[in-house]
């Protein structure tokens, strides 16, 4: 329904919602409409006014509802009043409104409301990361970065994940402060990064640029490259970090992984052991190998084409160097369907060796466990994040350790633009995390804005050194 453009009196509300079909309902869908159409605030408050006449009272609600348009047109005085109602008639909000008041006042010039708003919230559950980082970007918009600071670090305590979106939001506002209590916070954020394999997109990079180039006295400046494939950067000739475990991490990681992923509480739901014993009796018959391809993650690269094909493609490119190949597949790819054509199947067996599991297995593990039983030189194939297995780690250390092996050791495929090819890349020598030496910063960045964690690595990087 089209929400009228002035306000109405009772008998003029009376007679829409006599038109309308399902009256019960009509405040609520009018009041919808209100928000979608950004409506003037006093026809809205007129509707409210109409139905606490009516009604003795106004329901939680349309009282939301109404609230989500103040919000919406910064109108803070209102959001008060609707505030106080709310205060006065309920004892507790559900969390949607303490985030819709929390925003609101977090943008006007009431902003430490926001800060009392989020005490209350903290007294009945802990609040969310929208309703902190509200509350954060207030206070950093102010110059109050100490207290944004504290509010950050009571996140983090919290086990809430920030995100880029509001990180970036530090490096915006602490833009040419002194202070090197500030500084080291800010460089703290950009350890958060790296240890938790977080790339910042153009814009948060163009932040930090800024925000370096601007510390008085300091003397930073900061240039886009590209690294070499030798890990040397062009600009200031550093060498950035090996993406290589020593031998004592990656025996270590090895055990650590076997035990608590491979042999770990669930991570055989979907497996059975007898099969898992079959693999394990394959894979040590036929080490080492040099690439563990998860082949149907492969063979659904390009949807165009059929699985088979894909994964023919695959095993042709990565097979050309003498390599030694393990493709994962499922029972399924014997069968000569439409998708999985005999012959070519019988081909790739000439190049690769194959293991087909059974069709519900969770090939993860498989992998890890094919991979880090044939020693550090072997990288894996998929495009899966393993993300499941980081979480099954016991520590924090081991979790750093899988990360940085992840990183060293997947190949990431995607098809070419006109979908002929299928493109790897390989992984690289180097590491790609953010990386400093004190003088220098090393931050790799993303093009496009991921909040999600990526198994891509970024290409480009941000060099600041100072002079």
């Amino acid at each position: 329904i089209q929400p009228p453009e002035k306000p109405l009196q009772t008998e003029e509300w009376n007679r829409l919602r006599e038109s309308f079909q399902s009256r019960e309902i009509f405040e609520e869908v009018m009041l919808h409409s209100m928000v979608k159409c950004n409506s003037p605030i006093d026809v809205a408050k007129s509707l409210l006014t109409h139905v606490a006449k009516s009604n003795g009272d106004i329901a939680y609600k349309l009282l939301v509802k109404y609230l989500i348009l103040c919000v919406q047109q910064r109108q803070t005085s209102e959001i008060l009043d609707v505030y106080d109602i709310m205060k006065s008639r309920f004892k507790i909000l559900e969390n949607g409104a303490y985030t819709l008041l929390i925003r609101g006042l977090s943008n006007s010039d009431q902003w430490r409301m926001a800060l009392t708003i989020l005490e209350e919230v903290k007294k009945i559950m802990i609040p969310s990361r929208t309703q902190y980082e509200s509350c954060i970007k207030a206070a950093s918009r102010h110059q109050e970065m100490n207290l944004a600071f504290e509010l950050y670090h009571e996140m983090l305590a919290k086990d809430l994940v920030p995100t880029l979106d509001g990180l970036q939001a530090f490096f915006d506002f602490s833009r040419g402060m002194k202070g090197a209590e500030l500084q080291k916070e800010l460089f703290g954020i950009l350890l958060y990064l790296r240890e938790n394999q977080l790339y910042p997109h153009k814009t948060f990079m163009r932040s930090i640029k800024l925000w370096f180039e601007s510390i008085p006295e300091r003397n930073w400046r900061g240039h886009l490259t590209n690294i070499k494939e030798s890990g040397q950067c062009p600009v200031c000739n550093r060498q950035l970090e090996d993406s290589s475990l020593t031998e004592e991490e990656y025996n270590n990681l090895r055990e650590k992984i076997i035990r608590d992923v491979i042999h770990g509480t669930d991570a055989f739901r979907k497996t059975s052991p007898q099969e898992f014993e079959a693999f394990q009796k394959f894979v040590e018959n036929r080490l080492p190998f040099d690439i563990v391809i998860d082949g149907l993650n492969v063979s659904h690269v390009n949807a165009r084409k059929m699985q088979c094909e894909n994964l023919f493609k695959a095993v042709n490119y990565l097979a050309k160097k003498n390599t030694r190949l393990l493709v994962l597949g499922r029972k399924h790819m014997l069968s000569n369907s439409s998708n999985w054509k005999r012959e070519i199947m019988e081909e790739m067996q000439n190049k690769a060796d194959f293991f087909f599991a059974e069709n519900i297995s969770e090939d993860d593990a498989f992998l890890l466990y094919a991979t880090l039983r044939s020693g550090k030189h072997c990288k894996f194939v998929t495009r899966d994040f393993l993300r499941d297995h980081k979480a099954c780690l016991s520590d924090s250390l081991t979790r750093h350790l899988f990360r940085k092996w992840q990183r060293g050791h997947q190949i990431a495929f995607s098809p070419s633009a006109e979908g002929k090819h299928i493109h790897f890349s390989p992984a690289l020598r180097y590491d790609c995390v953010v990386q400093t030496t004190g003088d220098t910063w090393h931050i790799p960045y993303k093009d496009i804005f991921e909040e999600k964690y990526s198994y891509r690595v970024p290409r480009k990087w941000l060099c600041i050194q100072q002079k």
